[in-house]
């Protein structure tokens, strides 16, 4: 859980405190929702690089120099003005913060695929995806406060990189596994790993994977601070929710999620939950607009967040088991990640065109007609045969 902190907590940054000064200097909600698209990008890409984890160094060397990155580049978004002037400046730093994050959750999941049992990864699902959405409220709500209640915005984003920083530390408590890939000829590497991910795509399983990875479902894609002000949401009341009270709601989900997992089948778990979150969009888009109804159902939002999050992971360590764990959970991961980062384009759009209530239900309306589309998959595919987890 603490490892993955600095992953939540840099997007977190953008997603809140970046979004809410922008949108105070005037931006728009779509160019606010291109940044926080920008910083998703390299995330639906990061398969082509995860080989490199798998077969070079070991997870917590990668951990170690990833860690620095993320933390640097946090730090500096500080000293650049959250004005639609400093934008590409922002951009380019947020872009390439995102790809150091990559090869940070990498080293995270491959930790996790030798280190846990396969009756538990649900429940080590959770807490990777509490860490994950809890890093989320940090970087978020407590840069978000730090930067309306310190002098300059450098300082805030500068205690919120050195946070990411001192997460390291807990890697001194877990042991390096020995792993088949590491041997010394390269291409033997190569070859051991694109067979292990061939053996994934193959099976009826990792195709239904694969599949669910592209559809727009928990994708919890709504930059809340950049329309919070349409509920008459404070700035604090926005660093609370999307802060440590909204980090621990989710936390809580993805505990939960985590536990449901391993007492059901994963892959649905993952649609009910995003239908749960589906539903909550539309709440939002149809109960008053005050800062009460914004608590109450953001926090909703959010722990179906924690839900989806965990279900995904869950149904991804059942799926790749061990082999070359990286590059098997980026590739199922950066697909993930594309709904992400369209639903997030869609949704600027959608507010842009149609306001908050016709953004909330363009999402929930593609999130529950997706879930129809999987269900029906999973009925050609598995209907006769019955789930069998291969």
């Amino acid at each position: 859980m603490v490892l993955i902190i600095p992953f939540g907590a840099a997007s977190g940054y953008v997603s809140v405190t970046l979004a809410w000064q922008l949108k105070a200097a005037g931006a728009s909600v779509g160019q606010i929702a291109a940044l926080v698209a920008l910083g998703v990008l390299p995330q639906t890409w990061k398969f082509l690089w995860a080989p490199v984890v798998d077969m070079t160094l070991t997870q917590k060397r990668w951990y170690i120099i990833a860690g620095i990155l993320c933390a640097v580049g946090t730090g500096a978004t500080g000293f650049f003005p959250a004005t639609k002037v400093g934008l590409a400046a922002l951009s380019t730093l947020v872009f390439l913060t995102s790809v150091a994050t990559t090869f940070l959750a990498m080293s995270v999941e491959s930790l996790i695929a030798y280190g846990a049992p396969e009756e538990l990864k649900g429940h080590v699902a959770g807490w990777y995806q509490a860490g994950n959405l809890g890093g989320s409220g940090i970087g978020g709500g407590l840069g978000l406060y730090l930067v309306g209640h310190l002098p300059s915005p450098w300082m805030a984003s500068s205690i919120v990189g050195v946070l990411c920083l001192a997460c390291c530390a807990p890697l001194v408590l877990v042991p390096t596994p020995e792993r088949p890939h590491r041997a010394p000829a390269v291409f033997k590497n190569v070859s051991a790993t694109l067979k292990d991910l061939w053996q994934l795509i193959c099976n009826r399983s990792g195709i239904l994977a694969f599949v669910l990875c592209f559809l727009p479902i928990g994708t919890s894609a709504v930059a809340f601070s950049a329309i919070a002000d349409e509920w008459k949401a404070s700035s604090d009341t926005v660093a609370l929710i999307n802060g440590v009270l909204g980090g621990v709601i989710s936390a809580i989900g993805c505990i939960l999620g985590g536990w449901i997992c391993d007492r059901m089948d994963r892959q649905k778990a993952y649609v009910v939950f995003g239908l749960l979150q589906a539903a909550s969009g539309v709440a939002m888009a149809l109960f008053p607009r005050t800062q009460a109804e914004f608590v109450v159902w953001v926090s909703v939002y959010l722990f179906t967040s924690g839900l989806c999050y965990a279900a995904f992971s869950a149904f991804v360590l059942e799926v790749i088991g061990k082999g070359a764990a990286a590059t098997k959970y980026n590739a199922l991961a950066s697909l993930s990640n594309v709904p992400i980062y369209y639903m997030t384009n869609i949704d600027g759009w959608a507010h842009d065109h149609w306001n908050s209530s016709g953004m909330f239900l363009t999402e929930s309306g593609l999130a529950a007609a997706s879930a129809m589309i999987f269900l029906i998959l999973v009925k050609l595919l598995l209907g006769r045969r019955g789930p069998a987890r291969e």
